[in-house]
């Protein structure tokens, strides 16, 4: 059964799962099933990166995996990125099921000759005789001042490579389904997740099973306004329309959950509900999925639009480490129902 419904109140949640009879689990304990049951399931797939075998166990999504599956399968590898990943794509292409993973998104770039260049050419390349079945996951979001170099999301930046899928989950249902989709995909993927995400609780089936890569999903209904809401940004819009019902205001909510490829359908139809879009993103404005999205709309529905879209993303410079600083840089719930409100006010002159 898919899984749309997200609570803000984690008591809410596990009562209302445990009314219907199932299991809750977080973000990150989905995530560690998922790879304890892949690799049970299939010997090709190891994890490899640095510090996964640490005691915290890349927060908690690799922990004990290494006592179980041994350090053959579980490696902890030196701060070398680039070679890594190209250890990484050469495993893939020789039969493996390799699951790279940086505890930090900002450091993807050391990597981007073999991701780029590589693992997401050589199907092509090849015509379609050499696959790179690559899992590689990364970790966005803020946390205890980490500032320019240690909380960047660089997410639209991927998505501009033909080749590599790029997957962003907000729950631990999508968490768990598009992490098994992404191992059996057979080319490489990317899974980009918030680290703000990693306590929310929801439902988890206990086998394994997928969501479908580039399929976006409807997470409220509302008949004013649309906001399409990445990653963490989904909770930020489900906190907003709650606020705004008080105001008789409706936010029809859409999430992505993959932004290459980007399924603009169930934006599409929203839009044609409500006419009005905000996009709420974690991520820079200029050169953002954000913008894509307004380009996509434009070209294929340009009349849906009956007011100015508003984009909620960071400001374009580089992240502050002070916290005064990060409650300015960080937009979050409230940017998102003050453009809301704005919007509803622009109908209204």
């Amino acid at each position: 059964m898919p899984w749309t419904k997200i609570y803000l109140d984690k008591e809410q949640m596990e009562q209302t799962l445990k009314k219907d009879g199932l299991r809750g689990i977080s973000y990150q304990q989905a995530m560690l099933e998922a790879h304890e049951q892949a690799m049970q399931a299939d010997e090709r797939v190891f994890l490899i990166g640095e510090g996964i075998d640490d005691p915290g166990g890349v927060f908690g999504t690799t922990r004990g995996l290494a006592q179980k599956f041994g350090k053959d399968r579980v490696m902890d590898m030196p701060i070398a990125e680039n070679g890594l990943t190209g250890i990484a794509i050469g495993a893939a292409a020789a039969g493996m099921k390799p699951v790279f993973i940086h505890m930090r998104v900002d450091f993807l770039p050391m990597c981007m000759d073999q991701i780029v260049n590589h693992a997401a050419k050589w199907c092509y390349m090849t015509g379609g005789r050499v696959n790179i079945p690559l899992v590689i996951r990364a970790i966005i979001g803020r946390g205890w001042g980490s500032a320019a170099q240690h909380s960047q999301a660089l997410h639209a930046m991927f998505a501009h490579v033909p080749g590599l899928k790029v997957v962003m989950p907000a729950t631990p249902y999508d968490a768990k389904g598009l992490f098994l989709a992404a191992l059996n995909d057979g080319n490489p993927v990317l899974i980009i997740e918030h680290r703000w995400t990693f306590e929310a609780v929801g439902y988890v089936p206990h086998e394994m099973y997928q969501v479908p890569i580039g399929q976006s999903i409807t997470r409220r209904a509302g008949r004013d306004i649309t906001v399409v809401a990445i990653s963490q940004m989904v909770y930020e819009a489900m906190k907003a329309a709650a606020s705004l019902e008080q105001e008789g205001i409706e936010l029809e909510i859409v999430e992505p959950r993959t932004i290459s490829p980007l399924d603009m359908e169930p934006i599409i139809e929203s839009l044609g509900r409500t006419g009005r879009l905000i996009i709420a993103d974690v991520a820079w404005k200029t050169g953002s999925v954000g913008s894509e999205i307004v380009c996509q709309v434009c070209e294929r529905s340009p009349g849906l639009i009956k007011s100015p879209v508003r984009k909620i993303c960071f400001p374009d410079v580089p992240t502050p480490c002070s916290p005064s600083l990060e409650k300015a840089f960080y937009p979050g719930s409230d940017e998102i129902a003050q453009a809301a409100r704005d919007l509803m006010r622009h109908q209204s002159k």
